[in-house]
């Protein structure tokens, strides 16, 4: 297992690289200039701000200087947030975005199972078809749609809940139910097709034979081996909620990365976009590698040992 882990480590540290790499050379190759939404400067105050952000180099020494940096941990500093600390930013703002993921993952994951649950148990039913029809609706619309749809009618209409920015609870439901409407609808559908698959096993037919409590077969049993499955697509949830709140937070004006994200592309601000670009591909790397590790946990007859199998 240490030897698989150490492995994995190495293949995250080159996944980083090639990510910082393409980054890096996709902002130089985007039109317009950070300094066109600037006030209207002088050719000698241009070319003191290019030198003072490297901006006046060739773009090779650019890209060494860059990376130089970043394996100091320096992600640079944001041209138009008064040259701040793009690390310091990034901290800033990340309290209200994992807030959000978090929150809108364990949702959607539990309401999700508990859906494709009820929907395997009682296949071919009311229940069954309900939990379909929820589930493709889930899959099929944009996060973002659902957010319009509740701040309407949720906020608006009815005043259940306030409708954008971010001073306490209440203000994170609607923003939550919007992000948890996708893996929310995924684990449903890969719980009832995992769950009709492991139902027709032979140890599920030998333990029902043996007269094992109804709930010990289904949850003792067929629920643990159907999240092997649901673990891999763990992964592709996390991207959906984390591009998500690109747009989630800037509909309801939350102050997360998201929001920050989104401001920086409209003004050219590399740096930013760069590093958040990062942080948000860090995690999800990081989270490939514990779905990895999770599945011996989950299942014992998975071995992960020194890095093969």
């Amino acid at each position: 297992m240490k030897t698989y882990i150490f492995k994995r480590i190495m293949y995250l540290l080159i996944t980083m690289f090639v990510i910082a790499s393409a980054t890096f050379f996709l902002m130089k190759m985007m039109p317009g200039s950070p300094l066109a939404l600037s006030e209207k400067l002088t050719a000698d105050q241009e070319a003191m701000i290019l030198e003072k952000y490297n901006l006046d180099e060739p773009v090779p020494l650019q890209f060494v200087t860059y990376m130089s940096n970043l394996i100091q941990g320096d992600l640079g500093n944001s041209f138009q947030f008064d040259g701040r600390s793009v690390t310091s930013m990034i901290m800033d703002r990340v309290g209200p975005s994992a807030y959000l993921g978090v929150q809108s993952m364990i949702l959607g994951s539990i309401v999700g199972m508990l859906l494709g649950i009820i929907a395997a148990i009682r296949q071919n039913s009311m229940l069954d078809y309900s939990s379909t029809f929820v589930s493709v609706i889930g899959i099929s619309i944009p996060s973002f749609v659902f957010a319009g749809l509740l701040q309407y009618y949720v906020g608006v209409k009815l005043e259940w809940l306030p409708v954008a920015f971010w001073e306490g609870f209440e203000y994170t439901i609607m923003p939550t139910i919007a992000l948890a409407i996708f893996p929310m609808a995924v684990a449903a559908r890969f719980m009832r097709t995992e769950l009709l698959e492991v139902f027709g096993q032979d140890y599920i037919t030998t333990a029902k034979a043996k007269g094992v409590n109804s709930f010990k077969v289904i949850f003792g049993h067929a629920v643990r081996n159907a999240l092997i499955p649901l673990i891999t697509m763990l992964g592709v949830m996390l991207v959906n909620i984390m591009t998500g709140t690109l747009v989630i937070e800037r509909i309801f004006s939350v102050p997360g990365l998201g929001e920050q994200f989104v401001r920086s592309i409209t003004t050219n601000d590399y740096p930013v976009i760069m590093g958040t670009t990062l942080f948000y591909s860090f995690l999800l790397v990081i989270m490939i590698l514990l779905i990895d590790i999770a599945y011996g946990l989950i299942d014992p007859r998975i071995r992960l040992s020194g890095g093969n199998g």
